[in-house]
């Protein structure tokens, strides 16, 4: 997941250093990109959404985060929801209708075992769930889920579940352990020293 403006004060280097990023992490095995760029126009989050996919070449899926529109309108890999966007089930048949193609993915961010099965039951492709461990960009969601949450939630879905929220190389393992798919972050791939050998770790090599 991105956050350009945690990289630089001033605009055009923090996206000179995101796509930088961008372009390292697809080079070093990340599976999906998430532009979680909010503060863009539709003009610029379609600007930027280009260069990330020119960028990766197809070695990473680039998600866009809550925009549906710009993501539908650059071929974007897919769109996840946050708990505030267009619904699941709307955002399919919007992505159908405007030609996005079968393999076109609809996540949703959820913070319950409820909201997980009723995203998975109008349609989503997959469902972030966190915060599993406490952290301060998530703390307006309440306390942490908690690995047993995280385990339930896993169990009763049969699409790929994703954990987020305080994730580390130490607690990803255990996550993945509960049932995890995959996990979702910020820090730990914007500030690895090292993101191949991150990603390698993560991937069990």
């Amino acid at each position: 997941m991105t956050d350009r403006r945690s990289l630089s004060d001033i605009p055009e280097t923090a996206v000179k250093l995101q796509l930088e990023k961008i372009d390292q992490a697809a080079k070093s095995g990340v599976d999906w990109i998430q532009l979680r760029e909010k503060d863009l126009s539709g003009k610029q989050l379609a600007e930027f959404a280009t260069a990330a996919m020119w960028r990766v070449a197809g070695a990473s899926a680039i998600l866009v985060n809550d925009r549906l529109d710009v993501a539908c309108a650059v071929k974007a890999a897919g769109v996840h929801l946050g708990e505030h966007s267009l619904p699941v089930r709307e955002a399919k048949r919007f992505a159908s209708d405007s030609g996005a193609g079968k393999h076109f993915l609809v996540g949703a961010s959820v913070h319950s075992r409820e909201a997980a099965l009723q995203a998975e039951e109008d349609g989503a492709d997959y469902v972030i769930f966190g915060p599993v461990y406490a952290t301060p960009s998530k703390e307006k969601f309440g306390q942490p889920q908690g690995l047993t949450k995280l385990q339930d939630v896993c169990r009763r879905l049969k699409i790929p579940v994703l954990a987020i929220g305080g994730i580390t190389l130490e607690n990803a393992r255990e996550c993945l352990k509960a049932g995890a798919t995959g996990i979702a972050a910020i820090r730990l791939f914007q500030g690895a020293a090292n993101l191949t050998a991150l990603v390698k770790e993560l991937h069990g090599e």
